[in-house]
């Protein structure tokens, strides 16, 4: 067996909670590989709405295993909190969720040191979602990190030796703080955290993968997001593309299966940070309205913009996407042109190709194409797809080179539709 991959193309914010949601009755395990509480997945169905931080957006499913893979970081307090919400909402976790010993624990000094570092930068900051991940992942790297399977050996001493280097920059950086509540949260999600099934993750999965077990494994935020081919420094502290699922699960290159790719019909972004296709005129404001573009763990307004295809082909060919799903499809359907972005104008030079720096001078190109001025939101088949729309999506997997296998009219789990069924 192969593991699938899913994952986002653009800066976040695609829907992929909503589609894991939809494809997990297909598999026997959902793994996340990265990321950590930063990231918000809103899943919506049987009219309830749920926003998962951490845990895989398999969870839902009563049968299929859960996993939080090595790549991922954890925060115990916030993980209690989002845990037990689930699990007041009728759905048990702790025969559900496996989480690798190997996942590293975001201690509530992380915390400050996230906004400690952005207050230093002024108005040069990032823009983090002041969750404590980039620190985290410094120590990963840097051989200084807690890690969840340290619960189990020598806790305090390590717990203790971590909390102590933090708090020797933060008072090399002039930094006022108060731990004591963010610490008293902390420890009591660490006794909960206690009652989960720890594992060797990259064991279960290549275990499960010698059984014959389907997996899907799980990304969080976008392509344009990861550390090494995103739009650095504006970009996040992991592995955000598919080669993350290799290095965040322990699962050979040559095991991965189908590479689903998730994009909006249009395009957002969170935070500060380069946008080649944003708009600030009326038109970015509707998408906004009407996407309901608010970040689902942060609440901050998203930017939003016309669709980036420079970018998203540069996505498909990191990822090597196999197939594609457009979400928000419905979000465009009062707008009479749509627009997409097929080259750059830098410096006069007109470019397809996704540059070195897009953060100053990059002129969008646009094709313009008719809406479909349809309501879209009640349609259960591709066969009730206006003309306009199939153009549009005939449009995009021409400059793509991929299908487009699944498009999304709306934010329940049933306004999903799956193309070429054909097949």
């Amino acid at each position: 067996m192969k593991v699938d991959v899913l994952l986002g193309l653009q800066w976040g914010d695609e829907g992929k909670g909503k589609v894991v949601d939809v494809l997990t009755p297909k598999y026997d395990v959902v793994a996340r590989f990265q990321g950590g509480p930063n990231a918000g997945h809103t899943l919506e169905f049987e009219g309830q709405k749920y926003v998962l931080r951490s845990i895989p957006s398999g969870i839902f499913q009563g049968d299929k295993v859960n996993i939080i893979g090595n790549g991922v970081v954890l925060d115990p307090a916030l993980f209690k909190a989002e845990a037990e919400a689930l699990e007041a909402s009728g759905h048990p976790l702790k025969e559900r969720l496996h989480i690798s010993k190997k996942a590293h624990l975001i201690l509530p000094t992380h915390r400050i040191l996230d906004a400690a570092y952005e207050a230093a930068k002024g108005d040069a900051k990032v823009g983090t979602t002041g969750k404590g991940i980039g620190p985290t992942y410094t120590d990963k790297v840097s051989r200084n990190g807690v890690r969840v399977g340290d619960i189990l050996h020598n806790f305090e001493q390590k717990y203790g030796a971590a909390k102590a280097r933090h708090e020797q920059i933060l008072k090399s950086l002039n930094y006022e703080y108060d731990l004591t509540e963010l610490e008293k949260a902390w420890m009591e999600g660490i006794e909960y955290l206690k009652q989960f099934h720890f594992v060797d993750s990259e064991h279960e999965v290549n275990n499960y993968l010698k059984d014959g077990k389907s997996v899907l494994c799980e990304g969080a935020q976008g392509t344009m997001l990861d550390i090494d081919f995103g739009s650095y420094p504006f970009v996040t502290s992991s592995n955000t593309v598919c080669a993350g699922a290799c290095t965040g699960l322990g699962v050979a290159p040559n095991r991965i299966g189908e590479v689903f790719g998730i994009f909006k019909a249009y395009c957002t972004r969170v935070g500060a940070g380069p946008f080649p296709t944003e708009l600030f005129d009326e038109t970015g404001d509707k998408m906004c309205t009407l996407g309901h573009e608010f970040g689902s763990v942060t609440g901050r307004k998203r930017r939003c913009g016309w669709i980036d295809l420079v970018a998203l082909k540069y996505s498909v060919m990191i990822n090597g996407v196999t197939k594609l799903i457009m979400m928000k499809s419905d979000v465009l359907d009062t707008f009479d042109i749509i627009k997409a972005c097929v080259a750059y104008k830098v410096d006069g030079e007109e470019i397809d190709y996704f540059p070195y720096d897009i953060t100053e001078g990059v002129e969008p190109v646009y094709a313009e194409l008719p809406g479909w001025k349809t309501d879209m939101t009640k349609m259960q088949s591709e066969d009730e797809f206006p003309e306009e729309f199939n153009a549009y999506l005939t449009f995009l997997e021409e400059q793509l080179g991929v299908e487009i296998k699944i498009v999304s009219v709306g934010p329940d789990r049933a306004q999903t539709i799956e193309r070429y069924t054909e097949e």
